[in-house]
């Protein structure tokens, strides 16, 4: 009686509260302890005296971690709980980082952001799982979608927050490890206090089970025929998009400046941009996935990717830089909101985690393979245009293989 009351008199579900949660623990884990690097790396490189290949090495430890993590996750998490398991890998994440801050050789280094990447990957893959346990299939789009801005959020505040910690000498890299690290603890507590496991903890049902009862997630398990041969399609769409998304990522800059000489400024400032306009593209597309199916959300949004990688591969001038730039920074978070309701679509969400964390891993191959053969692919055409038209012919073939997935039994 008194759980029925108090679900009366609450006009906000509690399921939204894991989505803020959620889209900090994003924005910790995998924003801070990815995607600021990046910002890091100059400043720390110089003053360590590191090799551009010993920095290299520093990112790639980071993402052994980060695959290690996505492989194991879905077996820590059925042992010890999503919550638990959020909250322990953001603070080896925010841990691992405080200890770069004091660090000073470059094994200690390597070791220690390995393991900021399996904080990192074992915060985000539960965390996007954990949607299909709070949230019906009606509403799990547009929930995931607000989840992931987080990175969004992390990429803004660490282009500002990092170069003004600096410094103009670039000697307080220690203090914005230090920092970033305190914040990413700091989530780990949040975390731990809001997020839960499932709904009926607290006496709740999931988001929109009122209004769209259908089956429930193990049935939908239990009752799909060939899903192995679904899940291994989820990853090969998941692959294309790591594989295409990362070479706009990693080479637009270095393009911009040795191929249309545009100063690093300027051509940060367009990267910036991508940053903000982020921020919409996962609620955007989420809730467009919840209207019109993740099939049409996937193919639209493959169609846009595959426009602004072919606009920046043309080299055509001006506003068509722009409109490459907008096109790639509205659906930048998309794919995985879209995915990560999609699998708890086709699995349920006693299934999400380890399902989820799979693809993340044949994901993470992509991201691997794309920067490697777009890079050769640059070296023996001489200009990058080339594997920008790779990537947006691939863009297409994911668009195709979203196109032809199975209905979801419901």
């Amino acid at each position: 009686m008194k759980d029925h009351k108090e679900k009366k008199t609450h006009a906000i579900h509690y399921g939204w509260f894991v989505v803020a949660a959620g889209t900090l623990c994003i924005c910790a884990g995998l924003g801070f302890g990815r995607f600021a690097l990046g910002m890091l790396l100059p400043a720390m490189g110089g003053s360590l005296g590191l090799s551009y290949s010993q920095m290299g090495l520093i990112s790639t430890a980071n993402f052994v971690g980060y695959l290690l993590a996505v492989l194991l996750c879905g077996k820590v998490s059925a042992r010890f709980g999503t919550r638990r398991l959020i909250t322990a890998a953001l603070v080896l994440a925010g841990g691992s980082m405080l200890c770069i801050g004091v660090s000073r050789q470059l094994f200690f280094i390597i070791m220690l952001y390995m393991l900021t990447g399996v904080g990192s990957g074992m915060s985000n893959v539960p965390m996007m799982a954990l949607v299909s346990a709070w949230f019906s299939s009606r509403w799990r789009g547009r929930a995931a979608g607000f989840v992931v801005i987080g990175s969004g959020f992390a990429i803004i505040v660490s282009g500002k927050m990092v170069p003004w910690l600096n410094g103009p000498d670039g000697s307080g890299w220690r203090t914005s490890w230090l920092i970033l690290g305190a914040m990413v603890t700091a989530a780990a507590v949040i975390c731990y206090l809001v997020l839960r496991d499932r709904p009926q903890d607290l006496g709740l049902q999931p988001v929109g089970s009122s209004v769209s009862p259908g089956i429930s997630d193990r049935q939908i398990f239990e009752t799909k025929k060939g899903l192995p041969r679904i899940i291994y399609h989820c990853a090969a769409i998941y692959f294309l998009f790591g594989f295409t998304y990362v070479i706009y990522a990693t080479f637009i800059v270095t393009s911009l400046v040795q191929e249309r000489g545009f100063s690093e400024a300027a051509a940060g400032n367009f990267w910036s941009w991508v940053g903000l306009l982020s921020l919409f593209s996962g609620p955007v597309f989420g809730v467009l996935s919840d209207k019109l199916g993740r099939k049409a959300a996937l193919v639209m949004v493959f169609c846009i990717q595959s426009l602004a990688y072919l606009l920046i591969a043309v080299n055509l001038p001006g506003v068509f830089l722009y409109l490459s730039i907008g096109c790639y920074g509205i659906v930048a978070w998309s794919i995985p909101s879209i995915m990560a309701a999609l699998v708890g679509d086709y699995v349920g969400a006693h299934r999400a985690v380890s399902v989820f964390g799979f693809i993340t891993f044949v994901f993470g191959l992509g991201q691997i393979a794309g920067p490697y053969l777009a890079g050769v692919l640059a070296e023996t055409t001489g200009s990058f245009s080339s594997s920008f038209f790779l990537a947006s012919f691939l863009a297409v073939l994911a668009a195709i293989l979203s196109a032809v997935l199975p209905q979801r039994n419901s």
